[in-house]
């Protein structure tokens, strides 16, 4: 929950001159509140930056006040969508049964499922995080397209703590994800305390296909850094 309308487009100024020289095969990919949306929808058009949103209802329309559909996404140019982040489990009752929910209904509206999953540290600690990660998994792929999908593995006590995951374990974290899945192919991103300093070795990791970044993206020069990662 950050940035005005004014404040994205302000941030989309100093950004897009950042990631020019970027390789072309990096894609990036912005998540932000609805409210910015459609702004930032009209100011990306054509470029190489796409839009995401950072959930999305698993009812087409009805009676659900406050909430969005991935309609109503759809119609304004996203092209991705996160679902089941740590917060949205942790404060708003998000479980892996609604997740799988929304991911379905995203894809129907031709929108791109970024499923995020991860364990908490007392599960770390109690040595569960092998059986969380693939319950999470089984639980949030029922009757989804693997073709069209995006994974991000994210340690809760990873995120926003400064503390990050190694990145070996990372790797193997995500190593065992990708076996629970038809299709091998499925980008699977790590996301927790994701920065400038940690992203190189981090990309460099052979399981690991992306960054799901959340503080360190706020502001253009850090984001950049990371979209313009040494491998």
């Amino acid at each position: 929950m950050h940035k005005t309308q004014a404040e994205a487009q302000a941030f989309l100024q100093e950004f897009k001159p950042l990631i020019e020289d970027a390789a072309e095969s990096r894609e990036v990919v912005l998540c932000v509140p609805f409210t910015d949306l459609s702004g930032m929808s009209q100011q990306l058009h054509g470029g190489r930056v796409r839009l995401g949103a950072q959930n999305v209802h698993w009812e087409p329309s009805g009676a659900y006040t406050g909430e969005i559909s991935a309609a109503m996404l759809a119609e304004i140019g996203i092209h991705y969508v996160v679902i089941g982040h740590s917060e949205r489990r942790q404060y708003f009752g998000e479980t892996d049964e609604t997740a799988n929910l929304r991911v379905l209904a995203a894809q129907k509206a031709g929108l791109i499922p970024i499923l995020c999953v991860g364990e908490s540290k007392a599960q770390r600690d109690a040595g569960e995080t092998e059986q969380v990660i693939i319950d999470q998994v089984k639980k949030g792929l029922v009757n989804v397209d693997q073709s069209n999908l995006v994974i991000a593995y994210e340690p809760i006590w990873a995120i926003g703590t400064g503390d990050t995951c190694a990145a070996t374990e990372a790797n193997r974290v995500i190593g065992l994800i990708r076996e629970q899945l038809t299709n091998s192919q499925v980008t699977i991103q790590y996301g927790g305390s994701v920065n400038a300093n940690n992203v190189d070795e981090i990309m460099a990791q052979s399981e690991i296909d992306g960054a799901l970044v959340g503080g360190a993206s706020l502001e253009p020069q850090s984001l950049a850094r990371i979209v313009n990662f040494q491998p």
